[in-house]
Order: C-alpha cells, then structure tokens, then sequence
C-alpha cells in the first residue's frame, strides 16, 4: 500500500516530527512509505528521516528560494482553519501547493500531523484514498472557533487519530464524532539506545520548547526551594523557545546560574538523557509526552505534573516514575527530594521505567495498529449505504474487503478503483 504522510515542517525539531519518523519507518517494512512537508527552512531536516524515504516539500521558505518571491505567499490563506496557531503561516501559496499535491498524489492513505492539515485533508484530499487525521494537540486546547470548523470538515476523514484514551473521549463528546471513527494509538519511540543512565550523575534533566505551556518557571522554582539542602545537584533544561530570556533571567535572580542550567537545542537527546538520574516534566498539559517515553527509554524515572493527558497513560505512579498534582510546586520538589535522595530507588523505576517503554510503545506495534485502522476504514468506506440493495457476499468488492481484514492484508487504491468497475473478481491478489 502507498501510504503518504503530511507533515506542517519536517525539517524542524520536534516531538510530532520525531514520532512520525518512527511511525514511517516502521510501517515502511510493510508498506511504500513517504514523507511530505508543507515547509522547509533549511536544507537539510534536523532530524535524520528514514533511511531511502522520500521527503518532499512543497513551499521553500529559504530567503534565496523562487518561492519567497511568489505573490501569493504575502496572500492570508482562506482554507487554513483561522483558530489553528500556525494559520499565520498558511498563505495562499502553502494553501494551493497543498491542494494540487493532494489532488495529483497516487497515495493509496494519507495521514496528516496537524489539525489544521487534517481540515485540508478532509476538504480536498483525494476521494479515492483513505483520509487519516492525527492528533498531536488536544481537544480541550482548542479554541472554540476552531472546534466549530473541526466539527464541520471532520466527519469527512475516514479516521481520527488521538495520542491518548482520555483525548478519544474528548474528541467524541466534544465534536460529536463517531465512536468507531476515533481511534487512540500512542506515539513510540525506536529501541532503546545501548546506554542507559547509570543513575550516580546528580543531575536532573527536562527537555522541551520553552514555551509557557511546558512551565519550566515551576521547575525552577520546584528546585530552588530544595537546591541549598543538596548543593551537589544540578538541573540542565534543554531546548529553545520564545521563553527562554525570561527563564535565563529567573535563574539570574534566584542566583541558581552555577546550578541551573539553559542548554540550548541538543539533537540527538539520548546522551543527554543519559548523563542524568531523574527526568523533570512541568508541563500544564501534554498531548502525550514524547519527552517523557524518551527518557523512560534511557533508564530515567519521570517526575511529571500529573496533567492532562499523557503523563497517566504512560507513567504509573511509584513503579516508574513520580505523578505530583499539576500546579503544587512543594509537592513537585518533594518527588524530586525523594529520588535524589535515593540512588536504589532511582535505579530501581528506572530499569522498569526502560522496559516499560520496551513493552508498551514499540514502534512495530504502532505500525501494527495503523494496519488495523487502515483496514478497517477501508471496510467502513465501502460498506453498503442505507437502504440500498445486494448483499456483502453478493458484492465483489465487500467481499474482497472483508476477505482482506480476516486476513489482515490492505488493498491497494488502484485494485478499489478496479473493483467498483467491476474488473476484478473477489479473490485475493
């Protein structure tokens, strides 16, 4: 099957970014796999993408590229829903080289990362390929306006993908979507790296954009209050940000500069991980908390705020990791208190903490469940209307469709269109 993602930047770092990768990679041992990003800002992705993927982009925002000079890149976009935080971003240009692209693309699935993508996908993407949206933000975060074009254009995807159960049942309640068109399947990420945190290092380590949303301020805060009773600790944040004066300018006036420690943008992060004993999370909601897997996957136990909506779906409190309420910074520096405090139960949440990740968010059973949704929302498209007539077994479509979910194998675009001719016989290729 030709599966096609959309990506908003794939040449960025980011958490949306990386999973992909990891999704494509894997279903690519299955599948033809390829990459599509609407921007590119550089000439090269930040992240390596899968080795021999394709990667396309289709709007050059290099200050040298034919594009910039286009007049149709100062134009305000008109599709781009306007409530979606990068519709800034979406001029006319971006808007049609979308459109053109998914209207000319042989994919047989497209799976677009945004939300705002995923209400182009729904309006313009191809008819006669299966229209799958992610999730990477959150229903709640939405703001209203953007909810009410959400609830217009997504009942035209075939599936809706969240990153947790608890943003299913948000997505279902809060647009009145289908039950059976939204599906939760949790980012994953790669086998864990060959070294893990030995868990002497007294260094805390959080990683992320320093965004408000991520509150690095209570994490600092959260560590000035215990940093004079364990002087020999340290806590290094990476990343980059809009934030990141203001929290420099935090820790200047706390007099933490020797202790706390800005580390700017690190790819790749699983050393940095590494070199720590305890991962630091803040935030005030996480879509998933990619943050928080990786550095399960390095043999850190996570201290998180207990937010919505990943932290509880991935940390289990006092076998892994930490869950302190969302916004009680003097329980948050006690969980830190008690893991610096002790190296055996460090070690110990840390060594479940890397096989939980193991078990639970490998990326081959990532690509395993979007076999599954593809399936099964090819089945769902071509099922019988109301009130039309025949029957599954007297249609050679149906009957070939149901024949591949028993069997767990997907057709492909070209073989539906062939079987609404009529040009095929229900029988497996």
């Amino acid at each position: 099957m030709r599966i096609a993602f959309l990506l908003h930047n794939a040449y960025a770092i980011g958490g949306t970014t990386s999973t992909t990768f990891n999704l494509a990679a894997s279903l690519a041992e299955r599948h033809d796999v390829s990459l599509v990003s609407v921007f590119r800002h550089r000439a090269r992705p930040l992240l390596e993408p899968p080795p021999g993927m394709p990667l396309t982009a289709l709007v050059d925002r290099r200050r040298s590229a034919p594009d910039m000079a286009d007049p149709r890149a100062v134009q305000p976009g008109i599709y781009f829903p306007a409530g979606e935080s990068r519709a800034g971003q979406y001029h006319r240009l971006a808007e049609q080289r979308i459109i053109d692209w998914l209207a000319a693309t042989d994919a047989d699935a497209v799976i677009s990362a945004r939300t705002g993508l995923n209400v182009l996908l729904a309006r313009f993407g191809p008819r006669d390929a299966l229209r799958i949206g992610q999730e990477h933000l959150t229903h709640d975060t939405h703001p209203h306006r953007l909810r009410r074009q959400l609830q217009r254009w997504y009942p035209r995807l075939d599936a809706l993908v969240t990153m947790t159960r608890a943003d299913a049942r948000a997505h279902r309640t809060g647009l009145r979507l289908p039950h059976d068109m939204i599906t939760a399947i949790p980012n994953s990420v790669p086998s864990a790296p060959a070294a893990a945190a030995d868990h002497t290092a007294k260094v805390i380590v959080a990683a992320g954009r320093l965004t408000r949303v991520k509150r690095y301020d209570m994490l600092i805060e959260a560590f000035a209050r215990i940093s004079a009773q364990r002087p020999d600790w340290t806590l290094r944040i990476y990343g980059g940000g809009p934030e990141k004066d203001r929290l420099a300018a935090d820790v200047e006036r706390r007099g933490l500069g020797d202790r706390v420690r800005l580390m700017g943008a690190v790819t790749p992060l699983d050393p940095e991980w590494a070199k720590g004993s305890i991962a630091a999370i803040t935030s005030a909601q996480e879509s998933f908390g990619m943050t928080i897997t990786e550095a399960m996957r390095c043999g850190l136990p996570v201290v998180s705020t207990d937010c919505p909506h990943g932290p509880r779906e991935i940390i289990r409190d006092g076998v892994d990791g930490l869950l302190v309420p969302r916004v009680n910074v003097r329980a948050y520096s006690a969980a830190l208190l008690r893991l610096m405090d002790d190296q055996q139960l460090r070690a110990r949440m840390g060594a479940v903490a890397r096989e939980r990740v193991a078990q639970a968010f490998a990326p081959q059973d990532a690509a395993r469940c979007y076999d599954g949704l593809l399936t099964a929302s090819l089945a769902r498209r071509n099922a019988l209307p109301p009130g039309a007539t025949g029957s599954r077994e007297g249609n050679p479509l149906l009957g070939t469709v149901a024949l591949h979910r028993a069997t767990g194998t997907l057709l492909a675009r070209g073989a539906v269109r062939r079987l609404r001719r009529g040009a095929l016989t229900a029988r497996m290729p």
